[in-house]
């Protein structure tokens, strides 16, 4: 039977997880960019056309350290009143048009299970 010194075990351990870590941490910036682009197409696909139809175009994704941002670049001020509605100026409220929060959900359960798969290995 072969022996192994304690520390060389050790170290073999831990350079073995570095490796698993780093293989999973690129598998998961994957999955985050992969679930961002759905995101943008359906947000595009949803979102409300509006008079000019340039609201829904707007989407993009922007990568800030290692977060991928999904953001309306062009009508920013836009998504909050059509999501969640606002007064105007006559007295009354205009109805919400939630297109946000429905992508969101989709695209949280898409990239758990992205992850899932990342740590598993598959």
């Amino acid at each position: 039977m072969a022996s192994i010194d304690i520390t060389q075990l050790a170290n073999e351990i831990s350079r073995q997880l570095e490796l698993y870590a780093g293989v999973v941490e690129e598998d998961i910036d994957v999955a985050a960019k992969k679930v961002s682009k759905e995101g943008e197409e359906k947000l595009k696909q949803t979102s409300p056309e509006g008079t000019r139809g340039e609201y829904a175009t707007g989407w993009t994704i922007k990568k800030q350290g290692k977060n991928y941002i999904l953001w309306n670049a062009e009508h920013y001020q836009l998504t909050h009143l059509l999501e969640k509605g606002h007064a105007t100026r006559d007295g009354g409220r205009t109805q919400a048009q939630p297109h946000i929060k429905p992508v969101e959900q989709k695209m949280i359960k898409d990239f758990e299970k992205e992850v899932i798969k990342a740590v598993e290995g598959r």
